[in-house]
């Protein structure tokens, strides 16, 4: 079964971040990643540009609207997400936890609907 991992943090705790902080993130996602694929559980990731870079477009009363940024005002932002192909949501969950975002943001791990159809 499918899950994504949805990866919020705050933009903010990274303003601090030398070019050697990143290249050290890096390389614990990469160890990650790493991990889900020796595992068979890999499907996909991405790192998203910031929120304040979003477009939003809704539809209302058969108009489309389009704002600048993100549609909700948070702290949190979601920065990016991975796919896995786990047998259950324990071993999803599983996985999240030793995802390098759980340690300073959050991750919400959604199942795919197209797996229970």
């Amino acid at each position: 079964m499918r899950y994504t991992f949805f990866l919020y943090s705050n933009p903010a705790d990274f303003t601090d971040m030398t070019p050697e902080d990143w290249a050290k993130e890096k390389e614990v996602y990469g160890a990650y990643i790493g991990a889900l694929q020796e595992a068979g559980v890999f499907v996909d990731t991405d790192w998203l540009h910031p929120a304040h870079t979003a477009t939003t477009v809704s539809l209302a009363d058969g108009e489309t609207r389009i704002q600048d940024g993100p549609f909700a005002d948070t702290k949190e932002t979601l920065g990016g997400f991975f796919v896995v192909d786990v047998p259950d949501l324990d071993a999803a969950l599983a996985w999240a936890a030793k995802c390098p975002a759980a340690a300073y943001g959050k991750v919400e791990v959604r199942a795919s609907a197209m797996d229970s159809a």
